[in-house]
Order: C-alpha cells, then sequence, then structure tokens
C-alpha cells in the first residue's frame, strides 16, 4: 500500500515538474521604447494622405521592407498594409484625430500590449497597439466608445433588420408556393390546345361521305369500264361504237365467258 502511495506521488511530482519547464518566461520589454514607438505610430499614420497609402499598396514587398527599414519603422512589410487600413477604418468610425493620452503596457507570453485613450472629432476612442517578443508592431486597433443607448440602438437595429431579413424571404416563400395552384389549370389549357388543334385539321379536309353525292371517282371507273366493253362490242361485230349505246352494265349470274 505504501509502495502504491510513493508511486503516485513520484508521478505528480513529475507532472509538476514537466509543468513548470513547459511554461516560459515572460519577456523583458523596455517599456520606454514602447511608449515612444507607439507615439510615434500614431503620428505616422495619421500623417499619411490617401495618396501615399495608395502607392504604398502599389509597392513591391522588397521595397516596402526598404522602405520602413531606412525609416526604422519596426513593422514587417507584409503587416503594414492592413494596419493602414486599421487604422483608416478606426477613423471612418470616430473621426479625424485629435490627441491621444499616455499608453498602458500589459505583457505575456506573445509579446506586449499597449493601450491608451484617444479622442477624436466624432467620439472618443481606444488605440491598442501589440507587439512582438522583438518588438515589432504586429496590430493595430481603434474602437470607439458607445454609450449604453447607442449600443441598444445599434442592437436594435441590428434585431430589425435580422427579423425583417427573415420575415421577407418567407413571404417570398409563400408567394411562390401560392402560384403552384396555377400550374395544373395552366397545364389544363395546354392539353385542351393540343386536343383540339387534330380536329380542326381533319375537319378542314373535303368529307365525301358527308356530301350527298357519290365521289366522282366512282363514276369514273363506271365510265371507263362501258368504253371498254362497247369498244369489245364493236370490235367483235365490225361495227363502229356509233351505232350503239351501253346504257347499263349487269353481271350475269352464269358466266360462259372463261
Amino acid at each position: 500500500m505504501k509502495k502504491k502511495f510513493s508511486l503516485a506521488g513520484l508521478i505528480l511530482i513529475l507532472i509538476l515538474a514537466f509543468t513548470g519547464c513547459g511554461k516560459s518566461e515572460t519577456s523583458e520589454y523596455d517599456e520606454e521604447t514602447l511608449q515612444y514607438y507607439s507615439q510615434y505610430f500614431v503620428s505616422f499614420f495619421n500623417s499619411q494622405t490617401e495618396e501615399q497609402i495608395e502607392s504604398y499598396k502599389n509597392s513591391t514587398d522588397t521595397l516596402l521592407d526598404m522602405y520602413l527599414i531606412q525609416n526604422g519603422v519596426p513593422i514587417e512589410g507584409e503587416n503594414f498594409i492592413s494596419m493602414l487600413d486599421a487604422w483608416q477604418a478606426g477613423l471612418n468610425e470616430c473621426g479625424a484625430f485629435v490627441q491621444c493620452g499616455e499608453f498602458e503596457m500589459t505583457t505575456d507570453q506573445d509579446g506586449a500590449t499597449l493601450t491608451a485613450d484617444a479622442h477624436f472629432e466624432d467620439r472618443d476612442g481606444t488605440i491598442v497597439f501589440e507587439y512582438s517578443e522583438n518588438m515589432y508592431l504586429e496590430s493595430v486597433t481603434v474602437s470607439g466608445h458607445y454609450t449604453t443607448g447607442e449600443i441598444l440602438q445599434k442592437a436594435g437595429l441590428n434585431t430589425i433588420l435580422g427579423m425583417g431579413t427573415v420575415f421577407i424571404v418567407l413571404i417570398f416563400l409563400c408567394f411562390i408556393i401560392w402560384l403552384f395552384n396555377f400550374i395544373p389549370v395552366l397545364e389544363k389549357k395546354f392539353r385542351k390546345k393540343e386536343t383540339e388543334e387534330p380536329v380542326l385539321q381533319t375537319a378542314a379536309q373535303p368529307d365525301f361521305a358527308a356530301a350527298g353525292t357519290a365521289a366522282p371517282a366512282g363514276n369514273t371507273d363506271d365510265q371507263e369500264l362501258a368504253a371498254v366493253i362497247a369498244a369489245a362490242i364493236a370490235a367483235a361485230e365490225g361495227t363502229s361504237t356509233d351505232d350503239f349505246i351501253v346504257r347499263s352494265i349487269k353481271r350475269r349470274k352464269t358466266n360462259k365467258w372463261k
């Protein structure tokens, strides 16, 4: 039993030892230098014009890195454009920059964060700079301060907009489903037209059976037969077909002609 408790205690000590080894000590940062960098970045970002921002965006990564190194700006080129966009977005939200207070620094294992209250034309806000372990600026955030009434108003507008969109979509779906009622009616009309078209075509053709007179084809056959018989009789008697007229032709029951 004692061996089991001893083994459990040893395992616990090893776990605590590995946990302690896994934690890295927080790096030491020069707060005065980071304060200077933060004030410099505020003035630098605020001084950039739209033409300069467009020239930065059109530059290659190599030229942009060289420009930042020459001006002593501790920013990597791939993050520089996104930081300018973040600063411009903050100005669009809070208005033109007026002044900035003193930055307060907090550190952790990932880097250092400097935060300061700032005054803008439209509303007050907060500026946050995040630095890496090698004291390079990684991100910039400018957020405005909103009153409780403004927050509730914005939340209410978002709720109305979301619910309104849902109801509009539902109404549209109900309208589409209601239109399905007309599909059988339209289908029935198309089928009726298809069945009426052949009847109209046959009605346009002459119907000799419905007429009161016989078809002319029968009379034509009888006349030809009479002419043939008359020619045969005239040939047998040695006379002309003008001396007699064949008025009717009747078949006899006893036929001696072979």
